[in-house]
């Protein structure tokens, strides 16, 4: 068991840890503040802990035990994975439970806990208990009371998923994606506050009835995770400063929006072997078989949807959905309608995947087969710690990045999601345990630490044309929401981005070399 490689941790997000440990001392705080404690976590009004007592449960919080687990034997990650899958789908099993018994909780105040999170409880211990197992026959060591510590889970209430979530807020630590380049979208100090809460950083108050948390399939999201972005503060800083040594070229690879429809709910990084691994849809562009059987043999063998036919590296990301009443070929599907993500899947009207440099280095050109997941698709109950979401409009780019909260872009003005990749790799692995260790974010000033190398930063824009929601008296009309684990509630937070580089014909150096010289290459 390790510990998780995070983001430098700046001034302004040092501030937001010391408020969160405030709450929780204060003895009303988030059930999962002093677990999951983190530069990112905020908690804006103690009015909101006061209210959450008396609140419904809105979801369940497990452990992500993926993210502990930074040294599993090679000859154990398929079986570990196979059994980190298995969580997921113990938590999506326990969440529909919840969903479905909200009568049940009316009527008994420990239904939740005896039916629900008690029994969850025992079959994760049972799992974890085969991850070690895993582990421990092909001669690796884990700490078995650490795992075993990772059993229990916890619900959080409405009040509480709006608290952690409602608020955008500026600070010094997430990549900013926007323009390609390695300047900080800050996520972590100042807040500011939207939507239906009046600039007073209060959560909406929870359903009177439990029975729906928002959204068309009742698991969001609801009115606190929008925001009119006329009315934000501009939130984004300068970028680096750029030495001599910068490398100021560029790669554009035209790869398509996924016209095709190429999905599935697979994910073959973190849970390969495993059909519905996500519990989501994604949106393929690049290598057009992904799957969770697909392996560097069969990916260097595919076709792809780049124009640079040397392009065969998988980009995949989860899909958005308008939710207007209408229905998607999934409705009755696994990952789809049966796990809440529900509406009108929506394809970007642009996709612009782009490699850039860094303001202080040369790039050494990615490895082959290299994996990279950027964001958090849990951030509903990690925390914010990994989050890498940057939701904006096109003419605010410039000016406003948003993480935990969706836009409302005016009109003639489209919803932006940008990802800026980790840009630092350690020169060794192409994937790492819980796949992030291997690779980092450079810090403020731009550069790699601990040993790592910069590499091309990925970079991707997606564009799509939506009719700007509405709200009224609290509620939100024509939502749009980014595919999620059902239990995370559909929070904008929870966006994130995966890429397998897959190259040939020399392309990887290729693009290393563009960079390198300051080209800007296609």
């Amino acid at each position: 068991m390790g510990r998780n490689t995070r983001k430098r941790r700046t001034p302004l997000a040092t501030k937001a840890i010391a408020a969160s440990a405030a709450l929780a001392l204060g003895g009303g705080g988030l059930i999962w503040a002093n677990f999951y404690a983190s530069a990112h976590e905020s908690n804006s009004s103690g009015q909101n802990q006061t209210k959450a007592a008396a609140a419904s449960v809105a979801t369940i919080a497990c452990p992500d035990v993926q993210q502990k687990l930074t040294n599993v034997p090679a000859k154990a990650q398929q079986g570990v994975a196979t059994e980190l899958a298995n969580l997921d789908k113990q938590i999506t099993e326990a969440y529909a439970r919840l969903a479905s018994t909200r009568q049940a909780q009316a009527g008994d105040a420990n239904f939740v806990q005896n039916a629900i999170v008690g029994p969850l409880k025992e079959k994760r211990a049972a799992t974890l208990d085969r991850i070690r197992i895993d582990i421990q026959r092909v001669g690796g060591q884990v700490d078995a009371a650490s795992l075993q510590a990772l059993a229990a889970c916890t619900t959080q209430t409405a009040n509480q998923t709006t608290a952690a979530g409602g608020n955008n807020q500026n600070g010094q630590n997430g990549q900013n994606g926007q323009n390609g380049q390695n300047g900080q979208n800050n996520n972590g100090g100042q807040q500011n506050n939207g939507g239906q809460q009046q600039g007073n950083g209060q959560a909406s108050a929870a359903p009177s009835a439990p029975a729906n948390i928002g959204g068309q399939a009742g698991n969001g999201p609801v009115a606190a995770d929008f925001v009119d972005i006329t009315k934000v503060q501009p939130n984004v800083p300068a970028k680096p400063q750029k030495n001599g040594n910068a490398s100021t070229g560029s790669f554009i690879t035209r790869c398509g929006v996924n016209a095709n429809k190429n999905h599935n709910t697979d994910n073959v990084i973190v849970a390969p072997g495993v059909t519905n691994g996500a519990h989501h849809l994604h949106d393929y562009v690049g290598n057009q078989k992904v799957n969770a059987f697909a392996n560097n043999n069969t990916l260097i063998a595919d076709q792809t949807s780049c124009q640079n036919q040397g392009d065969l590296s998988a980009y995949y990301w989860p899909v958005v959905r308008i939710q207007n009443g209408t229905q998607d070929f999934d409705q009755n599907a696994d990952g789809g309608g049966k796990e809440g993500n529900v509406g009108k899947i929506l394809t970007p009207v642009q996709a612009q995947i782009k490699y850039v440099g860094s303001p202080t280095s040369k790039v050494t050109a990615m490895p082959q087969f290299l994996r990279i997941i950027t964001g958090d698709a849990k951030t509903t109950t990690n925390g914010l710690a990994n989050a890498n979401a940057h939701w904006s409009c096109t003419g605010f780019e410039n000016k406003v990045q948003l993480t935990t909260q969706y836009p409302i872009c005016p009109q003639g003005s489209n919803v932006v999601r940008t990802f800026a990749f980790q840009s630092c790799w350690d020169g060794k692995n192409i994937d790492s345990a819980n796949h992030r260790t291997h690779v980092a974010f450079a810090d403020a000033a731009g550069n790699c630490q601990n040993g790592f190398k910069a590499i091309p930063q990925l970079t991707m824009r997606l564009v799509y044309k939506i009719n700007p929601p509405v709200l009224q008296n609290g509620q939100v009309k024509n939502a749009y929401a980014v595919d999620g684990f059902p239990e995370q509630l559909h929070k904008p937070a929870t966006d994130h981005d995966d890429f397998i580089a897959v190259f040939k014909n020399n392309l990887a150096n290729t693009i290393a070399n563009c960079i390198n010289t300051g080209r800007k290459c296609q």
